[in-house]
């Protein structure tokens, strides 16, 4: 008898701890995702329910004004197009170099190894916009304002430490044995890089690229500074440029549908490359 009520309390005490484990995480999702559904819903409502006291929490009629208007009244394809080549060119210059460095930095005996890796970290723990005022007298003094390159090579030299950093930890968890026997069949080092060794570590190029694209489609200081050509604007700062009739009006409908629409290719991004991303995140947490 006593055997069953221990039993019986046992079930009792996992059956409640599984609950509040699910509220916990229905809580967490709810404060998580309510407010990127609350700008879904302000970008399909009309601007007398975006303005109507008390708040209209669902849209009574979907409109589409906002998003027609957003191109209508500005280049916003200019300026989808202008983020996409930012980000994937400062990506790719990110993957290219800090791979090979890192890769050094793992497998070759380099002198003051540990000198060169306290620094690739304290750069990385720098806040790039401590940089802001030297960048800006350099890029002035070389006259390269309101061109790609004015963001593409801050966006790379923020973004390298940290592919360094985990780039150099996937090649030391790879077995040396596999390059060896590279080398032993002939390869050279750029060859057995690029044929056997890079193959092995998509997880972490995929991981590492997300990050450094993520961080270049959504920065906005450089990007506010250094270029000032209408056409040349990245998505993060004509949103935030986003006028209205007026000058006091707020155009809550245009700022919700242009973050909608420079939310999009992230997500779509990262869902397509979720299975890569949790094997990078996830890799050397365990050891067979």
């Amino acid at each position: 008898m006593a055997i069953a009520e221990q039993k019986t309390s046992q079930g009792l005490r996992i059956k409640s701890g599984k609950i509040l484990l699910w509220l916990g995480i229905f809580f967490l999702l709810v404060f998580v995702l309510l407010p990127i559904v609350w700008q879904i819903l302000t970008s399909f409502k009309t601007n007398d329910e975006i303005q109507a006291v008390p708040n209209v929490y669902i849209p009574t009629a979907i409109t589409l004004k906002h998003y027609i208007e957003l191109f209508a009244r500005k280049p916003f394809i200019f300026y989808i197009f202008n983020s996409a080549i930012v980000a994937i060119v400062s990506t790719i210059l990110c993957l290219a170099i800090g791979s090979p460095a890192a890769y050094a930095l793992a497998r070759l005996k380099l002198r003051g190894e540990q000198i060169i890796l306290g620094g690739v970290l304290i750069v990385t723990l720098f806040p790039y916009v401590l940089l802001f005022l030297g960048l800006l007298e350099i890029i002035r003094s070389i006259g390269l304002g309101n061109n790609y390159l004015a963001l593409i090579v801050p966006y790379t030299a923020i973004n390298l430490p940290l592919t360094i950093l985990v780039m150099r930890s996937f090649f030391q968890q790879l077995p040396q044995d596999l390059e060896d026997a590279a080398k032993v069949d002939g390869y050279k080092t750029i060859p057995m890089l690029l044929n056997i060794v890079l193959p092995m570590t998509i997880p972490a190029l995929v991981t590492t690229g997300i990050l450094t694209f993520i961080f270049a489609w959504n920065e906005y200081i450089f990007a506010l500074t250094f270029i000032s050509r209408e056409t040349m604007k990245t998505i993060p700062v004509a949103t935030a440029q986003l006028g209205g009739a007026t000058v006091f009006e707020i155009p809550y409908g245009a700022i919700a549908s242009a973050t909608v629409l420079g939310t999009i290719p992230l997500v779509l991004l990262v869902l397509f490359f979720q299975r890569r991303i949790v094997q990078g995140l996830t890799a050397g947490a365990v050891k067979g």
